[in-house]
């Protein structure tokens, strides 16, 4: 699965484990997960050096949240910024799971 948001494009790494977003062909930031039984644990999302403000983690967020929802999965969120994002973006509080 890949999406693109302006010029963020977002895809699934699965052999890494995370979601990777690009600007202009360069790895631009990440969201690092881990899969356990029908949940995605969300652990940490990072944005790299020289790519802060252009809406690299919203872009991983939005993808991560939605790519858990068309997998039919739930999410557990124990990354802080991805807990505030869901504040904000209450469309997804249906498929966030308590961490047990």
């Amino acid at each position: 699965m890949t999406t693109q948001q302006a010029d963020v494009v977002v895809r699934r790494d699965d052999t890494h484990h995370r979601y990777e977003a690009h600007l202009d062909d360069r790895l631009a930031g990440y969201l690092d997960y881990r899969e356990r039984d029908d949940e995605l644990v969300l652990i940490h999302t990072e944005t790299l050096e020289g790519f802060q403000g252009r809406g690299v983690a919203t872009a991983l967020a939005r993808f991560a949240m939605d790519d858990v929802r068309s997998r039919g999965r739930r999410a557990v969120v124990l990354c802080p910024f991805l807990r505030s994002w869901l504040t904000k973006n209450p469309q997804y509080h249906d498929i966030v799971s308590h961490a047990r």
